[in-house]
């Protein structure tokens, strides 16, 4: 029977240990620090830089040499041209006594691109760099906002999940009280089924809580690539935001710095100066390339072993890029229309988070640090009250709902504010120090 019992305690410290090692327990910068590491999509994100500067340095080559072989003939025979002997002695072999009277030519061909043309690709190629460096910054931007929001979902309803839990704990014992009671005869049963009631009540609202917590936690472990075994516990110590430092920013700082970090204006400004860089790269194609060749020839000349070089290049006669400089410069025109769209768009966006989030941290403000001290104080004075029957259930059913709607709505004002700031700082493009 005693190695039974130890068994079964073996058996459950082992269930106690699996559960210990699912839950993991971090709090925000922790979460953020495995986020940048291990997401997928920045991680394929940086891949983009790599790629543009491969590009790069595919623009900074210089074209291929063309090396040509022609005129070989496979066999020889012993006459010349039209069946007539060769002029003069024939040509003399490669070889030994071996490919006599054998003809070869072959050419050496270098093509150099003029105006500037390449230095221009390489231009434009830069730009190219430093915008796919930018989309990872918005692509960056994005997932924090989610990925931070996510947190504050997760920490606002595992807080207000522990509140119900406390208000559920009472419960139960005053069903139990309450249950001996109308065993005894010396209350009616009615109390006792809305106590009841009450406890199913608040039971269902954690079950309401938990599934939202479970719908959460599975964003976030796609955004940190965790295991999908793993549940996910965040400290309560970050969630509420410094009042103070929030009151210290001021609109023409958060402006300041949204013109220098925001990425959506970033690229902007760098399709500018591709358009520009394009319509340079444009224009300087209507002068022609030139291609360099340097040929021998044996035995298809007059002289049995010919030196020649000489150069080819189109002539612009018709073909001067007009409609391509044409469109690069109205790709010009637009490219800066959008540009002063999206300075009005970043200013309008940034001065709306900055309004928004002064409203939430000044409802924030106005909340006594000490009420939450005073709602539980209250809360666990009524109970008692109600146990003791001082106060009626109606009494103590109204209060219940006061201390839950105060209660969730402490939690919601610090959430909307560790959104608004959020917002903020993704219309910045750039976390506020």
């Amino acid at each position: 029977m005693r190695s039974f019992i130890q068994c079964i305690v073996i058996c459950l410290m082992g269930c106690i240990q699996t559960v210990a090692q699912d839950t993991l327990v971090l709090n925000r910068k922790q979460c953020e620090a495995i986020f940048l590491k291990n997401n997928l999509e920045l991680l394929a994100g940086r891949l983009k830089i790599d790629e543009a500067e491969a590009r790069l340095l595919q623009a900074k080559l210089w074209p291929n040499p063309t090396l040509s072989v022609d005129e070989v003939n496979l066999w020889t025979t012993g006459k010349g041209t039209n069946n007539l002997n060769y002029f003069g002695d024939g040509l003399p072999p490669l070889s030994g006594n071996d490919w006599k009277n054998q003809q070869i030519s072959v050419e050496l061909e270098q093509l150099v691109r003029t105006a500037g043309k390449r230095k221009k690709m390489m231009a434009m190629e830069e730009v190219s760099v430093a915008m796919a460096a930018e989309y990872l910054e918005d692509l960056l931007r994005n997932l924090k906002r989610e990925f931070r929001n996510n947190l504050t979902e997760l920490q606002y309803l595992q807080m207000y999940r522990e509140v119900y839990e406390k208000e559920a704990s009472s419960v139960a014992k005053l069903v139990m009280a309450y249950g001996r009671q109308v065993e005894q005869g010396n209350i009616g049963k009615g109390e006792y089924i809305r106590l009841k009631a009450l406890g199913l009540e608040i039971a269902g609202e954690i079950n309401r809580l938990e599934r939202e917590s479970n719908k959460v936690q599975k964003e976030l472990k796609v955004l940190m690539r965790l295991p999908v075994q793993i549940s996910l516990v965040l400290d309560d110590d970050d969630f509420v935001p410094e009042i103070k430092k929030l009151k210290e920013i001021h609109p023409e700082y958060v402006l300041d710095m949204a013109s220098g970090h925001q990425p959506e204006l970033k690229l902007a400004k760098l399709d500018k100066t591709y358009s520009d860089r394009n319509y340079a790269y444009e224009h300087a194609m209507r002068v022609p390339d030139i291609t360099f060749k340097a040929g021998y020839d044996r035995g298809g000349n007059f002289m049995l072993d010919f030196v020649g070089f000489g150069f080819s290049m189109d002539l612009p006669v018709f073909d001067r890029n007009q409609g391509n400089i044409k469109a690069a410069r109205v790709g010009q025109e637009q490219a800066g229309l959008l540009l002063q769209q999206k300075e009005l768009e970043v200013r309008s966006g940034v001065m709306l988070a900055y309004n928004d989030l002064v409203s939430a941290v000044s409802f924030l403000e106005d909340i006594d640090p000490a009420y939450g001290d005073e709602l539980e104080a209250l809360l666990e004075s009524y109970t008692r009250n109600f146990r003791e029957r001082n106060i009626s259930m109606l009494e103590y059913l109204d209060f219940l709902e006061t201390y839950l709607q105060n209660r969730n709505i402490i939690l919601e004002s610090i959430k909307t504010t560790n959104e608004k700031l959020e917002d903020l700082q993704f219309e910045i493009g750039k976390d506020i120090d």
